[in-house]
């Protein structure tokens, strides 16, 4: 599954999407590439409800975690 990197009006980055999804905001227009390689596409309208996800992670019970004081 590859993703495609995605900045927002602003030229700040945004959590990458689908190609598929990328797709369809070129071609209805909300989008242009910004370059090709890495691909990225940078959003033509800055976005006023933008919902971002946290990032996690979960531990095993059984890791032991080492600290270095």
């Amino acid at each position: 599954m590859t993703k495609v990197l995605i900045l927002d009006a602003n030229q700040q980055p945004l959590y990458p999407v689908r190609i598929s999804r990328a797709r369809l905001l070129l071609s209805e227009g909300k989008a242009a590439v910004f370059q090709r390689y890495p691909f990225t596409i940078i959003l033509k309208e800055s976005l006023s409800n933008l919902k971002l996800e946290q990032l996690g992670f979960k531990l095993h019970p059984s890791i032991k975690i080492i600290r270095n004081s």
